[in-house]
């Protein structure tokens, strides 16, 4: 399948360059819209792929249509022990504490998330569709994530959210060194940012010492992707705006 061998060759690229990188795909791609069996095997190839080089593969979270079934093929795979695989959980929907609590308690030590608010515009029976709910239920989250011991990737570039995500990473004894640390990883947690935005938050964290990962599109319909992203959420195109006016604002 074309999406299979794409991102088979970005992980040879990944490992020919030893870059400190992994994958993130989209499930309805491999096919989780129209035949989630086989979905779940082109998935768990790439996995296993990315497995034989310590590489981490994240399953992103698309609307609501597929949250359960993108949840299933991660419980999946981690049942036949390949664990190199976590899910996008969106802050922004109801039932995501219940899931941060099942996934936990199903996938024990290998629980890895990323959260974030959500970019999809979701009906007000099943999400928070204002800003300070959204925000304290993303918090919510990330408190709930780490008290179950899951490493948490925070992907964020508000800075009220980063601001109280460094204060429940107090909370939770979670230190800046990378000792003991998973292959790749931060210390139980990292910071996620899309590439071209926050520059100087980004710079700010990894001044301190926190770990963060750049989010960055690929494939060659990255352009039509990132319009997509950028109408989606006026915030960040502001900030990319930013970034091609004022590239000075955004550099490393």
């Amino acid at each position: 399948p074309f999406f299979v061998e794409e991102y088979g060759r970005a992980i040879d690229t990944i490992v020919e360059n030893g870059l400190d990188a992994n994958v993130s795909i989209k499930p309805t791609a491999f096919g989780l819209l129209l035949d989630p069996s086989e979905a779940a095997k082109n998935i768990e190839d790439l996995c296993k792929k990315a497995a034989e080089h310590d590489m981490f593969v994240r399953l992103d979270m698309e609307d609501h249509r597929v949250t359960q079934a993108t949840l299933d093929v991660v419980t999946e795979l981690h049942g036949k022990g390949v664990t190199n695989v976590g899910a996008v959980l969106q802050a922004r929907l109801f039932r995501t504490l219940d899931d941060i609590e099942s996934l936990c308690n199903t996938l024990g030590d290998s629980t890895d998330f990323r959260i974030c608010k959500g970019i999809y515009l979701e009906p007000a029976e099943i999400a928070h569709t204002d800003y300070r709910p959204i925000n304290d239920a993303f918090t919510d989250c990330i408190d709930a994530s780490l008290e179950k011991g899951a490493y948490v990737a925070i992907a964020t570039h508000d800075k009220p959210i980063v601001e109280s995500s460094l204060r429940l990473l107090d909370k939770h004894g979670l230190k800046i060194s990378s000792k003991g640390s998973k292959p790749g990883k931060g210390p139980g947690y990292e910071f996620q940012m899309l590439l071209g935005v926050r520059g100087e938050m980004r710079r700010k964290l990894l001044a301190k010492g926190h770990r963060v990962r750049i989010y960055v599109p690929y494939g060659e319909k990255w352009y039509e992707y990132s319009m997509r992203r950028l109408r989606e959420n006026p915030d960040v195109a502001w900030h990319v705006t930013k970034a091609l006016l004022m590239p000075w604002s955004n550099r490393r």
